[in-house]
């Protein structure tokens, strides 16, 4: 009788998946009778358990996987006629603990609308998610939480950076020690040097995997997670970056701005979109600056989006 193995999924590229068992890694694929069937969603991904057979040629067969306690997922589009109803879900990490944004307070200069993108779908994930200011040492300390303090605010955890300076680096690194974690950050952020100054070399072999999944439309991309010296393992995935809201209804996106949530309820229409309804509590919420102007606009453009694709 064969003997089969457990172990991880940390690689997955074009079809075939690197996993992580007790005898060493082994390249591993799905059998045909799996590829055939139509998923709406991704069968297998980095961060899955899984159960493999060896073959006789030194790879493996997957035979069973383990059910996900988490996933960092985005809407990938059908083939058909484009819009959110027909697309499908892509898996883009399972298993993980915590996501880490990682922006610039400058150089780039910073997109807050992306970071509610990356927000929502977080909540949407039920994952943690940990806001990484970096290049702190530009525009200094209180700059940086002019731009990022409303954030604490609502409760998210911010961790200010700087590589040059040695600022938040042990923090951040506390902060991944044994956990899962997906660490994205847009081109220029500074992303390979936090992971550089964290683990040495670990920011170069991420960055070999964002080029060579970023290098245009027919150029394979693929997703892979990075054991840490300190317990634990990083995952990226350039497809972060594209994120869109899967399966989530217009109506449904208030439930996610973590401030906007509680006064829904009080609003006087069940169906309230919050723009111009009278007796709407997250408008007046707003006026009294209990929300932050910043983050209901943000919202509403979300929202608007959205609503086109649906």
């Amino acid at each position: 009788m064969t003997k089969l193995l457990h172990g991880r999924v940390t690689k997955a590229i074009s079809g075939f998946f690197t996993v992580e068992t007790e005898e060493g890694p082994v390249v591993s694929h799905l059998p045909g009778r799996l590829k055939k069937e139509w998923q709406e969603t991704s069968l297998v991904a980095v961060g899955d358990w899984v159960t493999i057979s060896p073959q006789e040629d030194g790879t493996g067969m997957i035979e069973e996987i383990a059910p996900r306690k988490s996933v960092l997922s985005r809407t990938r589009p059908s083939a058909r006629n484009r819009s959110l109803s027909s697309d499908r879900e892509q898996v883009l990490v399972a298993n993980l603990d915590q996501v880490v944004f990682v922006f610039s307070t400058k150089k780039p200069h910073p997109s807050l609308r992306k970071l509610d993108r990356f927000l929502v779908v977080a909540e949407m994930n039920e994952l943690t998610a940990v806001i990484c200011v970096n290049k702190i040492d530009l525009t200094g300390l209180e700059k940086a939480r002019q731009l990022f303090g409303l954030y604490e605010e609502i409760g998210y955890r911010v961790i200010y950076t700087s590589v040059p300076e040695n600022r938040g680096i042990d923090e951040l690194r506390d902060c991944l020690q044994d956990k899962i974690t997906v660490f994205s950050g847009s081109s220029g952020v500074g992303k390979s040097s936090l992971l550089n100054a964290i683990q040495p070399g670990l920011g170069l072999k991420v960055n070999e995997v964002s080029q060579a999944s970023g290098k245009g439309l027919h150029t394979t991309r693929y997703a892979e997670m990075f054991p840490l010296n300190f317990g634990g393992y990083v995952a990226d995935t350039p497809g972060i970056r594209g994120l869109a809201l899967f399966d989530l209804e217009p109506t449904e996106l208030d439930a996610y701005f973590r401030e906007i949530a509680p006064y829904v309820p009080e609003c006087r229409f069940s169906d309230c979109s919050h723009r111009h309804e009278p007796g709407c509590a997250v408008r007046t919420a707003v006026e009294q600056g209990k929300i932050s102007r910043q983050r209901y606009e943000s919202y509403l453009r979300l929202r608007e989006e959205h609503e086109t694709l649906w």
